[in-house]
């Protein structure tokens, strides 16, 4: 199997992909379906919206459709306008272009895997949010999972 250059990989990112548009979520054009052109988000796309919308889930769902989204360029506040709808499917297809999307088999793995069930069971336990049981050890999540068998809680931080 032949190694890409670094070219080669960074190639990737300049593709474009045409996403047809279901009828139901938009107003069809005289010319027939509509589209819209996506390019896939770099890493560093990914860190600034990070970045930008800290906390924020709506936020950066939307700065995500606005960064992808290559024809029709939008502003922010014009990619808020749209329906809910529409920027729930061209945000699953950039994620899809983009390789952040599971797969039916992949995302029941994920779901399964023993250190996600167990930052969910610490995070609806103890009302933390993703990024800090991110922060967590494996050794402290086991420690926490005592606890919770135990009937204890950590103190207040």
């Amino acid at each position: 199997m032949p190694t890409l250059s670094a070219e080669e990989l960074l190639a990737g990112s300049a593709l474009t992909h045409r996403v047809p548009l279901p009828a139901q979520l938009v107003a069809g054009s005289a010319d027939g379906p509509a589209e819209v052109v996506v390019r896939p988000l770099v890493l560093a796309d990914i860190a600034r919206l990070n970045r930008a919308a800290a906390d924020d889930g709506d936020l950066a769902s939307a700065l995500m459709v606005q960064q992808a989204l290559v024809d029709p360029r939008l502003t922010l506040e014009q990619v808020h306008r749209l329906p809910a709808g529409l920027v729930e499917f061209v945000l699953g297809e950039v994620n899809r272009v983009s390789g952040l999307s599971l797969h039916g088999d992949e995302l029941e793995d994920a779901v399964h895997a023993p250190l996600a069930r167990a930052c969910f069971v610490l995070a609806r336990e103890f009302g933390w949010t993703p990024d800090r049981c991110a922060e967590l050890t494996v050794g402290q999540v086991l420690l926490y999972l005592e606890m919770l068998g135990r009937g204890e809680r950590p103190a207040a931080s």
